[in-house]
This record gives structure tokens, sequence and C-alpha cells, in this order.
């Protein structure tokens, strides 16, 4: 038997050989034409973060909402959203930040604000909103709320495991699902609306030591492209920001650099491109940073998860030592 498939092979190899050399020039072209279109389009989202105006966004109703809204990347979009002319409904946990944004915003910009101080790791706020958020016409939704772990670690080894884990499933995806069918009907039946979805590079591939935040974020992407499939036609953008990393607290970044930007820089970045991109990094090295992570989860799977190990574990690492170091003193 085995003669006789060595006999077939080498009987069928001349023939064999001008169609594997078809093959890789098919292959090799197609990854060509894949870098060259993604490069191309790498560039036209970055000009346009940098030098389109921001579009008028008064045009998709007078209110605004914007969950996660007194710290970060969250409180530059009320920012931008107040500066934009919009009145803004801050949602967060901490009733006193909420208050001391909302004068900053109201003093500033001139326009009106309202607080509502909820917990997103609870489920049963959601009948508090929507009452709090009736007769408002509200035309754009920023789902924005989000948390992540203390530091990377290990599935079975992060503490207070089984309540981080419910915290972080409810915070970053149930609250994304919940606010967006509690706003999107008034959108819908005035065929007017924007959603904007913030996301994470940490959702586009398999992230150890921070496998549950990672799965939330690529919850996501999955839910705010097929949202946008369902919506386009009935007058809703849905549109999905992935930033890497920004210099806010949340981050632990406390300067913006070249690679890092600042909050507002960001923000702004990311709203020029409504209307234009309905997915996107934000800024040029976060739109960088997204293409090649999106061709390389494709190409080199395991190297994009040993890369992320390689950055992460070092962080794990050393606060593992400080407890140590903690315990070993007490």
């Amino acid at each position: 038997m085995i003669d006789m498939v060595r006999g077939l092979v080498g009987v069928a190899s001349p023939f064999l050989a001008p169609m594997w050399n078809v093959i890789s020039v098919v292959a090799v072209s197609a990854l060509v034409y894949f870098a060259i279109y993604r490069l191309a389009c790498m560039g036209v989202a970055t000009f346009i973060q940098n030098f389109f105006p921001i579009p008028s966004l008064v045009k998709f109703g007078k209110w605004a909402v914007v969950t996660g809204a007194t710290d970060g990347i969250g409180k530059a979009y009320v920012q931008e959203l107040a500066r934009k002319g919009l009145n803004v409904v801050l949602i967060s946990r901490s009733k006193d930040k909420l208050e001391k944004v909302a004068k900053e915003i109201e003093n500033e910009f001139r326009v009106e604000t309202k607080i509502i101080d909820v917990d997103f790791t609870e489920t049963t706020i959601y009948e508090r909103i929507r009452k709090e958020l009736d007769g408002l016409e509200i035309g754009i939704l920023v789902n924005n709320v989000g948390m992540s772990y203390p530091y990377p670690e290990l599935l079975l080894d992060i503490p207070n495991g089984d309540r981080r884990c419910m915290d972080l499933i409810n915070c970053n995806t149930t609250s994304m699902v919940m606010m967006s069918r509690m706003l999107m009907p008034q959108m819908e039946q005035r065929q007017n609306g924007l959603v904007i979805n913030i996301s994470s590079i940490s959702g586009l591939c398999g992230v150890p030591l921070l496998t549950v935040y990672a799965a939330t974020k690529s919850f996501v992407e999955t839910f705010s492209t097929s949202l946008e499939y369902e919506y386009k036609e009935r007058g809703i953008l849905v549109h999905l920001a992935i930033p890497g990393y920004v210099a806010t607290a949340m981050s632990g970044v406390r300067e913006p650099t070249i690679y890092v930007p600042s909050a507002t820089d960001f923000v702004r970045g990311d709203l020029r491109s409504i209307g234009w991109l309905n997915r996107t990094g934000g800024y040029w090295f976060h739109n960088l940073t997204v293409m090649l992570i999106d061709g390389g989860k494709y190409f080199l799977p395991q190297t994009m998860k040993s890369i992320m190990w390689y950055f992460l574990h070092p962080s794990r690492m050393k606060v593992l030592n400080r407890q140590n170091k903690k315990l070993k003193g007490t």
C-alpha cells in the first residue's frame, strides 16, 4: 500500500508542482494586498482623526447620556459633547464626583446636566435609570463604563474571584446591552441616533492574565458590529472605539506621550470619525495596533498570546512579590 501511494505521488508530482507555484503566488499576492489595504485604511482613519472637524452632534438630539462619566475617557466625552452644545446626563457610581463634574460642565459650556448615581456592577439599577431619563430626547449614548482586574492574574487566582468576575461581566457587558435596549427605541422611532461603544485592544485577541476582561471587551466588538448591521437602515449609527493605552487612572499611565494620548485627544480624534468610520482605534498609534493585531490573530494567533503574556507577566510578578514582602514583614 505504501509503495502504491509513493508511486501515485511520484506520477502526480510533475502536475502538482505548477499548481503549488500558482497557489504560492496567489497566497503571497493576497497577503500583500491585505497589508496594503489595511495600511491605506489606517492612513485614511488617522487623517480623518487629525484633520477633520468634529461633526455637528446636536442633530442627533438634545441630550447625550454617558456612562462612567466622572473620570478619564468618560469625562472627556462629557466635555466634548457639551462643547458641541448637547445637554448631558452623567451616570456613574460616586455622587460627589458626579456633582463636581456636572457643575464644571454647566459653568464652562452653559448646558444642562443631569446626574444619576448607580453602580453598574449591580443588575437592579435599570428601572431607576429608565425613570430618571423619562421625557428626555436622547440622541447620543456613550457606553463607556468599565472595569478591569486589580492587576494581571490567572483566572483561578484573582482576588475575591467570583465577585470580581461577576462585576466585570455586569459592568462591561450587561450595562451596554441594557442601556442600548433602554435608549435605542426612541432613536429608532425618530430614525436618528448615535451609539458609541468603548471596547479595548484587549478584546481583539485572547489576553492571558486578563482573561475575563479581554473576553468582555471581545463581546463589545461582536455586539457593536452586529448591532450596527441591524440598525444601519433605521437611522441609528453604532460606532465602535477600540482604544489602547490612554493616560487615565484606569490605565495607570499618568502622562500622555506620542504613543499614549490624553483622554481629551483620544475622544476628539474619535468624534472626528463619526459618520466616516464605524470601527476605529481613535488615535494613530491605536489604529496601527488594531491593524497589527487584526492581522496577527489570524496568521500568528499563538504568537499574539505569547506577546500579551510577555508584557503582562512582569506586572503580575511585581505585585505578587510586593504582597509576599508585606506578608513576611507582618
